[in-house]
């Protein structure tokens, strides 16, 4: 029982009753905790009393004095966040030097430097460093080269910084990084003309591929007809040659010879397209009575047609 009730009283202190005391002593102005890349700006009764920027746990007695005590009953504490910030802006209205009108997208940083300007010197530090950005480029970069333009940004993003910081660093905002993120053009109709020459270059360049393509090609089949005509010629001026030199070593063998011309005798016929009329040996009264047929067919106009039986 005893354990359990040491229990309940330690968790009541630690969870409930300490926080609450806590709570209580920063009320009172006690102390303060101040978070990384966080400053407290006190001010009381119109009076800036401390800027802490330091990161940890601070006695505020030591920093305020007796004012620590009623400052945050009678003043007022000022949580600012002093970590980087990016903003970009979009589109910003330039004219280049041949009067074509541009478009320019700024990306730039920005950081509190000095807490204490940037609560009391400009109502709206963030939109007037915006403001003073954007001026600053129409000012810098208008008049320029449109090729200038669409190519050196490094230059462009320095020129526009150089400008814009000193007049910052007034207000408390200091600007960090600026660069040129985005050159374009405004006008819709150049937008039209521009796509419309380069789609018409795309095709000139296209065509011009496929005439070279197929020139290439002809180039490539007239050389290949010519070389082939060449061989063919070669191989026709020693066909004779050849075939000659196979008839000469035919003909020394007369058996071979005979043999070789009946065949020829033969395929010559068959490749005619002739009628032949097979007859058996010693039949020479056959033999005239179908020839006797076949001019009296072609004296009476039926030539062609086979003899009566």
């Amino acid at each position: 029982m005893n354990f359990l009730i040491a229990a309940f009283v330690t968790f009541i202190g630690c969870f409930m009753a300490l926080p609450i005391l806590f709570g209580i002593a920063r009320l009172l102005g006690l102390y303060a905790i101040v978070h990384e890349r966080q400053c407290n700006v006190y001010v009381l009764f119109g009076k800036v009393l401390a800027s802490i920027d330091e990161p940890g746990l601070h006695l505020l007695f030591f920093k305020l004095g007796p004012a620590a005590l009623i400052v945050n009953w009678l003043g007022k504490c000022h949580v600012l966040d002093m970590r980087l910030d990016q903003e970009y802006l979009r589109s910003q209205p330039v004219n280049s030097e041949e009067g074509a009108p541009m478009g320019i997208g700024i990306w730039h940083e920005m950081f509190i430097s000095d807490p204490v300007a940037y609560l009391f010197k400009n109502s709206d530090p963030r939109g007037s460093l915006s403001a003073n950005v954007s001026n600053s480029a129409v000012r810098c970069l208008s008049n320029m080269p449109l090729a200038t333009m669409m190519v050196n940004r490094h230059a462009m993003s320095d020129n526009v910084r150089n400008e814009v910081s000193p007049k910052s660093h007034e207000w408390g905002y200091k600007l960090g990084s600026i660069y040129i993120r985005k050159v374009h053009f405004r006008d819709v109709g150049m937008i039209r003309q521009i796509e419309s020459k380069v789609v018409n270059r795309l095709r000139q360049v296209t065509s011009a591929i496929k005439q070279d393509g197929a020139n290439q090609v002809s180039i490539i089949t007239s050389t290949a007809e010519r070389q082939a005509a060449v061989e063919f010629a070669k191989a026709a001026a020693i066909r004779p040659q050849i075939v000659g030199e196979a008839l000469q070593q035919i003909s020394e063998d007369k058996e071979v010879s005979e043999a070789m011309f009946e065949i020829l005798e033969t395929q010559k016929v068959m490749g005619s397209g002739a009628r032949l009329t097979v007859l058996p040996r010693n039949s020479e009264l056959l033999a005239q009575l179908i020839a006797g047929n076949a001019g009296n067919a072609e004296n009476t106009g039926h030539a062609g047609q086979p003899p009566p039986l």
